[in-house]
C-alpha cells in the first residue's frame, strides 16, 4: 500500500546516479556563529573575536559541526523534502577542509554516487550522496558522503542482479 506522504515525491526508480543538486547559497554571520557556538561548540574562537584572531583559525569561525548542521538543512530543502525519504543512515568521510569564517557564504553540490536496493527490505533503496561545500571564494570548506534510505514505489518490481550501481568520483 502507498504511502500516502510520501506518495506525491520522488521514489527510488525517479533518482539517477549523478544527478546534482545545487545547495544554497547561505551566508553565516556573527551572531549565527555565537549562537550555534554558545549551545553546541563553546570554544573561543566560535564565541570570542579576540580570542579567535589569536588562535590558528586567525579570526571567529563557525564550528564545523554548524557547517554540517546548515549543509544537511539545504541538503532538506533542495533535495531530501522532495523525495520520499524514509531517513539516514550515516555518514562517512567528513572533512573540514577550510573554516567557514564571520560573512562567509556558503553554498554546495550534493550529488548521487549510488543507489541500490535491499534484497532484504524490497521497499527500500539505499542511495549515497557526496556533499561537497564551498565558501564564497570557491574554496571547499567541508566534504561528506551521506546514506540515506528512499522508499521504492513498486517493491514487488524484481530486483537485478546489478542493482548496485556507484559513480565513481
Amino acid at each position: 500500500m502507498p504511502n500516502p506522504i510520501t506518495a506525491d515525491r520522488r521514489h527510488y526508480e525517479d533518482i539517477s546516479i549523478g544527478e546534482s543538486i545545487a545547495l544554497g547559497p547561505r551566508k553565516i554571520t556573527k551572531r549565527d556563529i555565537i549562537a550555534f557556538a554558545s549551545e553546541f561548540d563553546p570554544f573561543p574562537f566560535h564565541l570570542d573575536e579576540k580570542a579567535a584572531k589569536q588562535s590558528l583559525l586567525g579570526g571567529l569561525a563557525a564550528s564545523g559541526w554548524q557547517t554540517g548542521a546548515l549543509s544537511l538543512r539545504m541538503l532538506v530543502d533542495e533535495f531530501l523534502s522532495k523525495i520520499a525519504s524514509m531517513g539516514g543512515l550515516g555518514f562517512t568521510n567528513l572533512k573540514w577542509k577550510k573554516p567557514v569564517m564571520k560573512n562567509d557564504t556558503i553554498s554546495g553540490t550534493a550529488t548521487i554516487t549510488s543507489l541500490r536496493r535491499s534484497k532484504t527490505h524490497p521497499e527500500m533503496a539505499i542511495i549515497t550522496i557526496a556533499l561537497d561545500m564551498r565558501n564564497q571564494k570557491g574554496q571547499q570548506v567541508m566534504t561528506l558522503n551521506l546514506a540515506n534510505l528512499v522508499e521504492v514505489r513498486n517493491p514487488g518490481a524484481p530486483i537485478p542482479e546489478d542493482a548496485h550501481e556507484e559513480l565513481a568520483l
